[in-house]
This record gives C-alpha cells, structure tokens and sequence, in this order.
C-alpha cells in the first residue's frame, strides 16, 4: 500500500486538471484556475511523499508527466479557447474565427515536449531549462480568470494573446535557464535571488490578487534572463 501512496496523489493532480479542463469550456475561468492551484498542490505532495517514503518508481515518473500535462498543458489551453471563442477580432482574420482557437491547444503539445525533456535531462535537477509547465498554467489562468474584460476589450487583443501563446510555447521548450526555488539552506548569501522573487510575489500578490500570480510568473521569466544575462557577461 505505501508504494501506491505517491501514485494515488498524483492521480489526484490528474483527476483535478480534468476537472480544471471542464470548468474552462464552461467558462468558469476561475474555479479552473483554482483546479489548476489544487493540481499545483498534489504535483509537489508526490514528488515530495516518494521521497519521503522511498517508494520513487519508473511508473510513478511517467504517470506525474500524464497527470502534469493534463493539468498544466491541457487545462490552460482549454481556457485559452474558451477565451479565443469569445473574442473580437480584426476584420482580416474574422472569416477564421471558428478556427482560430484552436490553435490554444498547440500550448499543451509544447507542455508535452517540454515534460518529456525534463525526464531526460539531468541538467535540470537543480534549477530549470526552459518554462517550467506549472509556471506556464499558471501564468494563463490567472490572466485569464483576473483579465478577461481587458483582453476582450479590443479586437487587436485576440492577435496578441496568439502571438504571447507562441512566446510562451518557445519558453517552454528553450534552453534558457531559469532559476528554482528549491533552497539548500535558508542563509541570504547565494539566495539573494530567490529571496528578492519571494518578496516581490508576495507584495504583487497582495496588490493585484489574480492576477498577480501572472505578473509573479511574468516577473520571474524577467529575473531569469537577467541573471543570465549577468553570467553571460561575467564569463
């Protein structure tokens, strides 16, 4: 029974990322963004149960990547086309309407492809290479739920959010490194970084709420390529 206690949690992401998927298409942004944050949640608990009981396994490790794309890939694309199906676009791109939002489903392919990576590359064990997928939902939900009168204001939003989808969908494939939050010690010399993103989420959540959790994500994909940008000139 104890091997089965982690596999059990992680169904548990999975079946919330189903039920998150669902919300979505209904329209109810934020009760899937909340779905997503309880999906969040399970996510680090089996990770985190497996390692204290001892029990990893090579099933418990593909059933997390299942659970996660289902969860962070697919949940947020669904939002994403619930989103594009109720939006207004330019005059040009009208005629596609029907079409267009299901280009949002192309995030949870790239989700995929980035889950995969990460279950073969050892670089990446502690700190990431490319968007992490829980950051990438999170990021959507939250502009979602905490946005949407904004992003249905003008028909020009539609054209935007499509190409930030791209962004996003490189970010989560790339080799740019970005940091963890996974601390060795809790002294301030060597987790300056991690320190300043912690204070700052929690002043832009206390400030901006929901949509603060997309300012947090945006702002660490910010820190990140300053950090690298710092190592890149320091070399």
């Amino acid at each position: 029974m104890k091997k089965n206690i982690p596999n059990i949690i992680t169904c548990c992401n999975l079946i919330s990322g189903c039920i998150a998927v669902v919300c979505a298409l209904s329209g109810s942004s934020l009760m899937a963004l909340c779905w997503i944050v309880i999906g969040a949640a399970f996510d680090f608990c089996d990770g985190l149960t497996a390692r204290l009981l001892n029990v990893s396994s090579p099933i418990g490790k593909e059933l997390d990547s299942l659970a996660d794309d289902v969860t962070f890939g697919v949940a947020p694309s669904a939002m994403l086309f619930y989103e594009l199906s109720v939006m207004d676009y330019p005059g040009m791109l009208e005629p596609l309407r029907d079409w267009i939002p299901y280009s949002a489903f192309i995030m949870a392919a790239f989700s995929a492809l980035r889950l995969a990576k990460f279950n073969l590359d050892e670089r990446q064990t502690t700190s990431f290479i490319g968007l992490p997928t829980p950051a990438n939902a999170l990021f959507w939900g939250s502009l979602i739920a905490g946005s949407s009168r904004f992003l249905e204001s003008s028909p020009y939003m539609s054209v935007a959010m499509i190409a930030v989808i791209l962004c996003f969908c490189y970010l989560l494939v790339s080799e740019i490194p970005m940091f963890s939050l996974k601390f060795k010690h809790w002294g301030w010399k060597g987790n300056e970084v991690k320190y300043i993103y912690a204070i700052t989420t929690v002043l832009l959540l206390v400030v901006f709420r929901i949509q603060g959790i997309a300012l947090a994500i945006a702002w660490y994909i910010i820190l990140s390529l300053i950090m690298n940008g710092k190592k890149a000139g320091n070399a």
